[in-house]
């Protein structure tokens, strides 16, 4: 402690607040509460925690920018470069059709963005209904999902009122910024032209292009990686409070997209020490002190793990009893390699990209050792580039620990995005080391053949997407929500998340012909809905053709149900909406209007009294 080296660390009292605000948010985060108290502190606070979170991020970058962008002049804009990144995003959101592509993680986050929106309450609706012209969510759960994504949705909402569609919105912005980013890496690293060879990687990539126009969070964590390591680049250049407030809490915020986005809180961290190191003094803001504290919504979260054990999904893959372990390496190694280098009409990859990214991955390593010696004396981006390295080292280590760390798995590939990023990072970084500027135009010519020739005809048939049935499913009763010109209905669908979401009444099966008959028998006899549908899902079997409904899907035989439309979604499956007409209990319509003539008192207070009693009934009865 009397090393005059870290006297001026010892000495600073900012240093000692800090290390006492991570104390105490790791305190808070892990030990002291509870955890049921902490789901409740999360669904209540968990939305204010993001939202100081990205304004200060907003404010710190704007600090740090704004001299940047008063100096911008229209003349000084490289417009070639502007170009190839709107070409390059184009090309990647006209072929595929806007949807929910990965159901389950897709319609939750726009679940707990629409609470969001309308309560600030970090939910999932689970019970939602129509009363009187008016949508209101009447209970919902925790969710597993980190914020950051269903956050910026939500301010979607907020500014242009509550549509699924913002999803969408969101992403397809995300992905020009995307290109844009991917542009700035390549010019920093190894000039203009290899922001022009990123771009066309990622242009050629259809995995990116299912993403783009989908609702997940991929694009975003995608967007706030690289966005993190060029604030680095930026602190370790300024090193003042400002660079450094924008870095960390850009940090802060990429560690609540994705769950194993916390990884990169490591690099972070060593950026800091390695920059304070070599100034020989702490360079720290106020934000940045208590920042920590802005994160004890995130472990508090995850306690869902702790409290269900269906969170962790393992029932998903029969024999796995862990999440992570070493045996599941082999296979999903040769998955990787499956998805790297397999058909495209049965992977969204790009051969390109994946043979530029092997070759360099190898050198890039080296390269990363060899600069561990001279950061000293090497450019703020390979600085920060060479910190970054191992982030997508481990990141791809964890994935491939993972007992559903499949990428060619048509669910799972999405997360390979990362990986690819981490490729076409090492494609640039080694290419001042290995070649002239021929070769790398000549790169993106190669680039620019494989999208025209492979990637372009793989994102117009997306046949890799046609065996998810779910995400097809769910596009086929969007097509029915668009055509139905009043949203007064209910649906009856195990699925019931995804109706809710759209603002239209729903409950699942079991719980209609269960616990909720009563109060659907009340709903239809008093005509609450215009009409009430039934999803279901039949199977085929293939030698006999005899369809069977799915388990889980079966009302009984009370209920009555009209076939509205169905249709073969699946060579041996069919997909239906039907119509329940009457529930019955034997020979015995329990729909029907009542016959009987219930006289209307003549006393108004006991008529108020009886309405009161009736609308307190109606909201018990609600789906």
């Amino acid at each position: 402690m009397n090393s005059p080296l870290l006297a001026p660390f010892v000495n600073d009292r900012r240093i000692w607040l800090l290390l006492l605000s991570v104390a105490l948010a790791v305190v808070l985060g892990f030990v002291a509460i509870p955890d049921y108290a902490a789901i409740v502190f999360v669904s209540n606070a968990g939305f204010w925690f993001v939202l100081l979170a990205f304004v200060l991020f907003l404010q710190a970058l704007w600090q740090t920018c704004s001299d940047d962008i008063r100096a911008l002049r229209w003349r000084g804009v490289d417009w070639v470069s502007v170009g190839v990144i709107g070409a390059g995003g184009t090309v990647l959101l006209v072929h595929e059709t806007f949807g929910f592509k990965i159901v389950m993680d897709e319609i939750m986050l726009l679940g707990t963005s629409m609470s969001m929106h309308l309560d600030k309450t970090v939910l999932t609706p689970v019970r939602g209904s129509d009363i009187q012209g008016a949508f209101v969510i009447l209970d919902g759960m925790m969710d597993k999902r980190p914020l950051f994504f269903p956050f910026l949705a939500s301010l979607l909402h907020d500014l242009t009122g509550y549509r699924p569609a913002n999803a969408f919105i969101l992403n397809g912005t995300l992905t020009f910024v995307f290109l844009g980013l991917v542009n700035r890496t390549g010019q920093l690293l190894a000039g203009r032209v290899a922001g022009w060879l990123g771009v066309a990687l990622f242009a050629g990539l259809p995995l990116l292009a299912h993403n783009a126009t989908g609702g997940g969070f991929e694009l975003l964590n995608l967007v706030m990686i690289l966005a993190t390591m060029l604030l680095a680049a930026r602190f370790i250049e300024k090193r003042d409070s400002a660079a450094l407030t924008a870095f960390c809490f850009s940090a802060l915020l990429l560690a609540q997209v994705r769950y194993e986005s916390v990884i990169w809180l490591l690099p972070v961290t060593f950026v800091v020490l390695w920059v304070w190191a070599r100034e020989g003094r702490a360079i720290l803001s106020w934000p940045v002190i208590f920042a920590p504290l802005l994160m004890i919504h995130y472990p508090l979260q995850h306690r869902i793990f702790d409290l269900r054990a269906s969170a962790w999904e393992l029932g998903s893959k029969p024999g796995s009893t862990t999440p992570f372990a070493f045996n599941y390496v082999p296979d999903n190694l040769s998955h990787a390699l499956n998805y790297f280098f397999g058909r495209a009409a049965e992977q969204p990859n790009s051969l390109v990209l994946s043979a530029l990214g092997c070759i360099a991955i190898p050198f890039f390593a080296l390269l990363v050792v060899k600069r561990l010696r001279t950061l000293a004396q090497e450019s703020p981006a390979i600085v920060a580039t060479t910190f970054f390295a191992p982030g997508f080292a481990v990141q791809f280590a964890l994935l491939m620990c993972y007992f559903y760390g499949q990428f060619d798995d048509i669910v799972i590939r999405r997360l390979s995005l990362p990986t690819q990023l981490g490729m076409v990072v090492a494609v640039l970084a080694v290419l001042p080391q290995f070649a002239g500027p021929r070769v790398v135009r000549g790169l993106v010519v190669i680039s620019m053949i494989g999208l025209l020739a492979r990637s372009v005809p793989s994102m117009a048939a997306h046949a890799y997407s046609q065996d998810y049935l779910p995400g097809r499913e769910t596009a086929w009763r969007r097509e029915f929500i668009a055509e139905q010109p009043r949203h007064d209905y209910m649906v009856i669908d195990n699925d019931c998340i995804l109706w809710i979401a759209h603002k239209i009444s729903s409950t699942p099966v079991v719980q209609a012909k269960g616990l909720r008959r009563p109060a659907l028998v009340f709903l239809m006899r008093n005509r609450a809905f215009s009409d009430v549908f039934v999803f279901q899902r039949f199977n085929i079997d293939a030698d006999t053709g005899r369809k069977t409904l799915r388990e889980g899907d079966d009302l009984g035989p009370d209920f009555v149900l009209e076939t509205v439309r169905e249709e073969r979604l699946q060579t041996l499956t069919l997909t239906r909406l039907s119509r329940l007409k009457e529930i019955r209990d034997g020979g015995q319509s329990l729909t029907a209007p009542d016959p009987a003539v219930h006289p209307v008192p003549k006393d108004r207070a006991e008529i108020e009294k009886i309405r009161r009693a009736y609308l307190e009934n109606y909201m018990k009865m609600l789906p």
